[in-house]
């Protein structure tokens, strides 16, 4: 009998010292934590395989200012990915936020391949990061371990942090690499490492969401006989199973658990058991050597953070994220109001991303603005019809639905299988109400713009963050549109220059727009 253990990583987020940066209470989270099971776990079996599944590069406060500070050093998280020898890692679509560069050096510096079969190099037409599997042997055991990317990234990232680049669909390309090295390697064990997740419920097999491709999982079990272990991320799911005798694990987000797949082979080397299991870092110690290698880096952004930028009048903080998406709200109002007069239009559209977004204290800190806005996004102006303002608000009150006693809830779908509240949008700049007592699609039942109904003819310029502007969270409607103005800066940033150029900034609230049941 021989076994093959198969460790597994995803969606990390740069996230390594065991704290929440929003208030630096200790967490059950980080690279720091993972280390330490990643090393019991070489005691029990020395020849383990170890893989990093994508979105490791960005994610934290100390990501975001080793980007922003001190780029031209080695990236911490690749040089702690080194010292725990990982074998692969598969770009994640996160791993594209700072651009192309920034991405390329991060790969240069990498003593392990990065795999993405689909991600194409638009000039050569063949793999842009070189390897889209690797072979490795152990106990004379020959495994492939193939590593795809969700094609969806284009309707998500900037342009420009993607050029020369081609997304294939990651199921028609998984399949003809599965096939390629079936009949060229004849592996024992083949295993694919995919960023992205499942489409459909596990068991019944029903859509989990609308199937737009960014998740095919499912299919990908269903489809390809051949594969013996699909490790999944991208959806930040607590998961582990068997799906059409492929054996399923995926390990949720930012370092809390660690996915351990085991293999039994008889003397013939054919697999005789699959299992899997979620290690949690709950009561596990930070290993020391790791969180030493990013010290100097955490206490530069310890001290970054705590850097006064402003102050507040009035109240800015959130202490129902519920209520916040019902009715207009100062710190909303205000990072649309800093959209609007950045990008020089009118009409903003803007969402809370986390429930545990914490508002800004009265004496406003780049922890505050960190910590209430957390991706790298960048602004476009799309021009708009009246129709598409209307349909996208019909999209946003999708996030509610009323109970038996017909009580406000939020959508079920909103939070399982993964919590996309950043996908409720709230809008300054125009006048309306959604009424969730009426059907989907017939929400909206006041739409005004300068005090007189909008008119769904007439095209408008509207700000919004570049992940909406590409059409993600399914707001299908501006897919495609013209794109007016593209202000290439981090919203983070912009929002701290505005803070820090008038000192004090006021809470206010008009009162543009309230949710009704």
């Amino acid at each position: 009998m021989k076994k093959i253990t198969i460790l597994q990583t995803s969606d990390i987020h740069g996230s390594i010292f065991p704290i929440n940066y929003v208030n630096n209470e200790q967490a059950n989270i980080g690279l720091g934590k993972l280390a330490t099971i990643i090393k019991q776990e070489r005691q029990l079996n020395e020849q383990l395989i170890l893989i990093d599944n994508g979105d490791l590069i960005q994610g934290t406060p100390l990501t975001y200012y080793y980007i922003q500070f001190l780029k031209d050093e080695k990236n911490p998280m690749i040089s702690i990915l080194n010292d725990l020898s990982y074998d692969a890692a598969v770009i994640g679509n996160h791993e594209f936020n700072y651009g192309l560069d920034i991405l390329n050096q991060a790969v240069e510096e990498s003593q392990f391949p990065w795999l993405s079969a689909n991600i194409l190099d638009t000039n050569t037409g063949k793999p842009y990061f070189g390897c889209p599997y690797i072979i490795k042997e152990i106990e004379s055991v020959k495994i492939a371990i193939l590593g795809v990317t969700t094609h969806y990234i284009p309707n998500w990232e900037n342009e420009h942090n993607i050029t020369g680049l081609d997304f294939k669909d990651c199921l028609q390309e998984t399949k003809k690499w599965v096939t390629y090295i079936s009949e060229k390697e004849h592996p024992d064990v083949l295993i694919v490492s995919y960023h992205g997740g499942f489409e459909r419920d596990l068991e019944t097999g029903e859509p989990t969401e609308n199937l737009t491709g960014e998740n095919q999982g499912y299919a990908i079990c269903k489809e390809i006989s051949e594969i013996d272990v699909l490790l999944t991320g991208h959806q930040h799911r607590s998961l582990t199973g068997n799906l059409n005798g492929v054996e399923t694990v995926q390990p949720s987000n930012n370092g809390q658990m660690i996915s351990k797949v085991t293999l039994t082979l008889n003397n013939q080397n054919e697999i005789i058991n699959k299992s899997s299991e979620l290690l949690v870092v709950d009561n596990v110690e930070a290993d020391v050597e790791v969180l030493k290698k990013a010290s100097r880096f955490e206490e530069e952004t310890q001290h970054w953070l705590d850097q006064p930028i402003g102050k507040v009048e009035g109240d800015m903080l959130i202490k129902d994220p519920f209520l916040i998406r019902t009715s207009d709200n100062p710190l909303i109002e205000f990072i649309n109001k800093v959209q609007m007069e950045t990008a020089g239009v009118e009409i903003s559209n803007t969402s809370l991303f986390s429930n545990s977004s914490p508002g800004f204290e009265p004496d406003v800190t780049m922890r505050d603005i960190i910590s209430n806005y957390k991706y790298p996004n960048t602004l476009k102006v799309l021009r708009l019809s009246g129709q598409d303002i209307k349909d996208a608000l019909e999209q946003s009150a999708r996030y509610f639905v009323l109970n038996r006693e017909g009580m406000l809830e939020v959508n079920p779908n909103y939070i399982q299988p993964k919590p996309q509240h950043y996908n409720y949008d709230m809008w300054e700049g125009i006048e309306y109400i959604l009424d969730i007592r009426n059907p989907v699609g017939n929400r909206v039942t006041t739409l005004n713009y300068k005090g007189a109904p909008l008119n769904l003819q007439h095209e408008y310029d509207v700000v919004m963050n570049n992940y909406r502007a590409g059409g993600g969270g399914d707001y299908l409607m501006f897919k495609g549109k013209d794109i007016v103005k593209d202000i290439p800066i981090d919203m983070s940033e912009i929002l701290a220059n505005y803070i820090l150029e008038r000192k004090t900034i006021k809470a206010t609230v008009n009162r543009n727009w309230k949710v009704i049941w």
